[in-house]
C-alpha cells in the first residue's frame, strides 16, 4: 500500500512538473523580490525629500506652492500601505503607482524651479542631494524594469495551456504591472542639471552677399 501512495505521489510530482507548477512558483517569487527592490527604492528616493525641501527653502522661501507639492506628495505616499501583497491588488497597485507618479511630477517642479537661484545651484549640499537623486531615480528604472520582466514571465505562464489549468486550481493569478506612462518614465528618467557645461556661443552673423557687380556703383 505504501509503495502505490509513493508511486502516485511521484506521478502527481512529475504531473505539476509538467503543467508548469514549478514555472509559476519561480516566477512568483521573482516577482516578489522585483516588487521588494522597487519599494526599497522609492523609500530611498522619500528619505531624500526632507533634505531636498529644507535646502531649497533656505535659498527659495517664497517658493511655497512648490515645496508643498513636494510635501504633500510624500505624505500620499506614506498613507499607502506599501505590502507585498499589494501587487495581488491591481486597484491598489494603480492607487500607489498614481502617487508615486504624483511624487515624480512634484520633484521634477521643485528641480525646474531650482534653475532660478544660482546660489542654491551652487550649495554644495543641494548638489549631493541631486546627484543622490539622479542616482535613486536610475536604480528605480532598473528595479522597475526587471519587476515587468519578472511579471510577463508569470503572466505568459497563467495565460498559457496548459499551465493555465495548474493556475486555476492553485489559485494563481495574473499581476499588474506598469502602465504606458511608467513606461515612458522608464524610458525617460529625470536628469538633473548641475550647471557645469559651459554655455555655447552664439554662432558668428553671416557676413552680408555680395552685391552683383551689375548692381553695384561707381
Amino acid at each position: 500500500m505504501r509503495v502505490r501512495l509513493a508511486f502516485l505521489a511521484l506521478i502527481a510530482v512529475f504531473a505539476l512538473s509538467g503543467c508548469g507548477y514549478n514555472t509559476l512558483q519561480s516566477t512568483d517569487e521573482q516577482i516578489k523580490a522585483s516588487w521588494a527592490e522597487v519599494l526599497n527604492q522609492y523609500k530611498r528616493r522619500a528619505d531624500l525629500i526632507p533634505n531636498l525641501v529644507n535646502t531649497v527653502k533656505a535659498y527659495a522661501a517664497h517658493e511655497q506652492q512648490v515645496l508643498l507639492g513636494v510635501t504633500n506628495a510624500r505624505a500620499k505616499v506614506g498613507s499607502i500601505q506599501a505590502t507585498p501583497e499589494l501587487i495581488d491588488n491591481p486597484e491598489a497597485f494603480e492607487k500607489f503607482m498614481a502617487a508615486q507618479r504624483e511624487m515624480q511630477s512634484a520633484l521634477a517642479r521643485l528641480l525646474v524651479v531650482a534653475e532660478n537661484y544660482p546660489q542654491l545651484k551652487a550649495d554644495q549640499n543641494f548638489r549631493d542631494l541631486q546627484a543622490q537623486l539622479e542616482g535613486t531615480e536610475n536604480r528605480i528604472a532598473v528595479a522597475r524594469q526587471r519587476y515587468i520582466k519578472a511579471v510577463q514571465e508569470y503572466n505568459v505562464t497563467v495565460r498559457s495551456f496548459p499551465s493555465n489549468l495548474t493556475a486555476m486550481v492553485f489559485g494563481f493569478k495574473t499581476k499588474p504591472s506598469f502602465g504606458v506612462e511608467d513606461e515612458k518614465a522608464i524610458a525617460e528618467p529625470p536628469k538633473v542639471d548641475f550647471g557645469g557645461a559651459a554655455p555655447q556661443a552664439a554662432p558668428a552673423p553671416k557676413p552680408p552677399a555680395a552685391v552683383p557687380s551689375e548692381y553695384s556703383t561707381k
